[in-house]
């Protein structure tokens, strides 16, 4: 039997008007979803923070137990949620279940949150116990993007709950079922307490209501580094937490000892993995001088190898990006790119939403394409002559996120890496990589830092509350 049925997979009704999902493959129509309004948005916080009250009081292996049978459903439904995941982002097959994969061990892994010693006792002047222990903070606001959906989501949705939260869900309006309404139908199955978890799927305005909503104290957002400006702009305004990660601009070092036959195709996995539109993407190719043409020449036949298509009907590499907005804008940095003075190396042309795996060289500063974060499958290339060069170039821009290092000499890597300031960083590997055990963010116009995996949920989700306990009433001198 179907998890998803669009019958009955909205289960309250949202006042935000009839709309579309679309295939971006095809233009077909694969759902119709309701949005929601800011109306709706204060429903959906009250009910999450009546609900929440009994679900925190709830014992630890009772939550416990509903995520991990989350993370069975994930993997037992799994055909058809790849299915949608396909479709509705465009993502290929193998994506697809790799996000489902890490889905899967977000729940177990919030399961894990749900025993975790949470406090820690304190000496005290006074003849008392004192104490701090975690506590929920009641509601957690979740926006999450089009790009990797069900992961973006899961990964707070998941350790809010396990820790006592409710949870209301904003996902990209583009990806409301992989996104949002997959979650909840996958929660429900696994007997999580109706009224915890709201998925209002929206635009702009329903995000903004929901940052600004008195019951939500603690909002994660993920998204552009622009909207995360106004989302955090807007969470201090009303003295909330916002927990932000955002774009990037990553760059790939390849040192002159580095193994050419082997960079190649880790190289164009970090440009080219699901169309370019993931925020570790490597958006910067710096490569030694010495190897410098030799690797512009290979990675520009690699993505000349690489097919393009539907990858629901199609065994295809790169898939559609996700709607003509993202393609105007892929489109308008490679040719801007390229009339200032790249080098158009490979790709540059599309197919409707099908965007060509692209290579520049001959790029600098000046380069849109190279200084900006495209989004896309571009991998822009530039020499530098020296690790001194090569750690300037990479820390020089706004960003923050991820940094590979390719080098057959690892300590020199980590000495280099140690040079440049990022949230992640990755030795003899490319930029692209998640585990849900790990802590992922970035700084700068990156984000706010490791918010998500680990210890870094319990931060995220909880307060610190200090508590003392006394045998007799204390007194005082008046």
């Amino acid at each position: 039997m179907p998890l998803l049925d669009p019958k009955t997979w909205q289960s309250r009704t949202l006042s935000g008007g009839e709309y579309a999902v679309t295939e971006p493959a095809t233009g077909e129509t694969l759902a119709t979803v309701t949005s929601a309004s800011a109306d709706d948005v204060a429903t959906a916080t009250g009910q999450a923070r009546a609900a929440q009250a009994a679900w925190a009081r709830t014992p630890h292996f009772v939550r416990a137990g509903v995520l991990r049978r989350a993370g069975d459903l994930f993997t037992a439904h799994a055909e058809e949620l790849r299915d949608w995941i396909v479709r509705e982002s465009g993502s290929v097959p193998g994506k697809a279940e790799f996000e489902l994969h890490v889905a899967a061990q977000e729940c177990y892994e919030a399961a894990a949150l749900a025993s975790r010693p949470t406090g820690q006792m304190l000496p005290s002047e006074a003849p008392r116990l004192s104490y701090t222990r975690r506590v929920p903070v009641g509601v957690v606001g979740v926006i999450s993007p089009f790009n990797a959906p069900l992961i973006l989501s899961i990964r707070s949705v998941a350790p809010a709950l396990a820790l006592g939260n409710g949870v209301v869900l904003k996902p990209d309006p583009r990806t409301a079922v992989c996104g949002g309404l997959c979650l909840a139908a996958v929660l429900a199955e696994a007997g999580l307490p109706e009224g915890l978890l709201h998925v209002l799927p929206g635009g702009p305005q329903t995000g903004q209501a929901l940052v600004a909503d008195p019951l939500v104290p603690v909002i994660s957002f993920t998204g552009s580094t622009a909207a995360g400006r106004a989302v955090g702009e807007a969470a201090g305004r009303h003295l909330k937490r916002a927990h932000l990660e955002l774009g990037g601009n990553s760059a790939l070092i390849v040192l002159e000892d580095a193994d050419i036959d082997a960079v190649i195709s880790t190289a164009a996995w970090g440009s080219f993995f699901h169309q370019g539109q993931i925020c570790m993407t490597t958006g910067r190719h710096l490569v030694h001088a010495s190897l410098y043409e030799e690797y512009v020449e290979r990675l520009a036949a690699k993505a000349d190898s690489l097919a393009v298509g539907d990858p629901y009907r199609e065994q295809v590499h790169l898939g559609p990006v996700i709607d003509d907005s993202q393609l105007t804008k892929i489109r308008s940095l490679v040719e801007s790119s390229t009339a200032g003075g790249a080098r158009l190396v490979a790709g540059g042309t599309h197919e409707r939403l099908f965007y060509r795996p692209t290579v520049l060289a001959g790029v600098d500063d000046s380069t849109p394409a190279y200084a900006e974060e495209v989004f896309g499958p571009v991998a822009p290339v530039r020499p530098f002559k020296d690790a001194d060069d090569a750690a300037a170039l990479a820390d020089d821009g706004p960003y923050g996120l991820s940094l590979g290092i390719v080098t057959r000499d690892t300590a020199r890597g980590l000495d280099l890496a140690e040079r440049i300031p990022t949230g992640i960083a990755h030795i003899n590997d490319q930029t692209v990589n998640d585990e849900a055990v790990a802590p992922f963010g970035g700084i700068a116009a990156s984000g706010t830092g490791a918010r998500f995996g680990g210890e870094a949920n319990l931060e995220a989700f909880t307060e610190l509350r200090w508590t003392t306990v006394r045998g007799d009433v204390a007194a005082y001198p008046f």
